[in-house]
């Protein structure tokens, strides 16, 4: 009798093992193809995850917003579309696109140049800055710390809000911050 359970809990064992064998061969044959360098695209990161269901972050704003088409390029130009989706909580001062028209002609079309990536990178994180206060709360800010290390102005003039000498004309809560709309395209100092 003793013969046939130890031979009855071997067989359970091995089957078990058998199991989960075969389930780590298919597991290992998925990732072989996932970490192929010649299939995987541009567009990795949390940036490109589909999510229908939950609050829109500060990116799907931009992204669904007709008025930020130059913003949404520039930030896909500069590889920055993973930094918009974090956590946060961010605060993005989004400029429109009548914004982006209002500077200097060729200036946008010359940011957008592969060789300009990092001038670009460096005037887009002059638009955002950790937190997520609302347009009333940053009347009681005089600087904001930007996330490209520097920092930009603000200032209440008849009532409104103006950062780095963009007017806030509109703000919208984000899963992981908020969207502040302005009116002018906020540009670092120069060193």
């Amino acid at each position: 009798m003793k013969t046939s359970r130890i031979s009855f809990i071997v067989g359970i064992m091995l089957g078990i093992l058998l199991v989960f064998g075969c389930q780590n061969d298919t597991k290992k044959d998925s990732t072989a193809v996932e970490s192929n360098p010649t299939t995987q695209s541009k567009e990795q990161g949390q940036a490109f995850i589909e999510d229908d269901e939950s609050v829109p972050n500060v990116l799907q704003i931009a992204i669904g917003s007709p008025d930020h088409t130059t913003l949404v390029a520039a930030v896909q130009a500069a590889d920055l579309e993973n930094a918009l989706v974090n956590a946060g909580p961010l605060m993005v001062f989004a400029p429109t696109n009548a914004a982006f028209d209002a500077l200097p002609e060729g200036t946008v079309e010359d940011l957008l140049k592969p060789e300009n990536k990092e001038a670009l990178a460096n005037i887009l994180k002059h638009h955002v800055t950790p937190g997520n206060y609302s347009k009333d709360f940053l009347k009681k800010f005089k600087k904001l710390g930007q996330a490209n290390d520097q920092n930009t102005t603000v200032e209440v003039r008849d009532g409104e809000v103006y950062v780095g000498g963009a007017k806030i004309v509109a703000s919208i809560p984000a899963g992981n911050g908020i969207v502040h709309v302005v009116d002018a395209v906020i540009l670092p100092p120069s060193n």
